[in-house]
């Protein structure tokens, strides 16, 4: 009999350890997307976008991958800023 059968994805996932790296993954490749998708809209290239957050264009391009979850919130900041879109970070209710 499959012990899983009636269990949800996220009770998987979290059974097996992996619930928190797939939300991140999951988050990082929507921001990487809404990010690309703004500077496309701009005409902005990456090193334009590193000049506005006033950073290296390698930060840019850890920020557009859509596997790198180490960014940083100051770093989500400052490319919303960047692109004029405001960033809303919240826990779901």
């Amino acid at each position: 009999m499959n012990q899983h059968v009636g269990s949800s994805l996220d009770d998987l996932l979290r059974e097996d350890g992996l619930q928190e790296e797939v939300v991140a993954a999951a988050v990082k490749r929507v921001v990487a997307w809404q990010l690309a998708q703004a500077m496309k809209a701009q005409g902005l290239t990456r090193t334009a976008m590193a000049q506005r957050m006033h950073t290296s264009r390698g930060v840019v391009n850890r920020l557009l991958d859509e596997h790198d979850t180490s960014v940083t919130l100051a770093t989500l900041a400052r490319a919303s800023v960047a692109v004029g879109r405001p960033l809303q970070i919240g826990l779901a209710a």
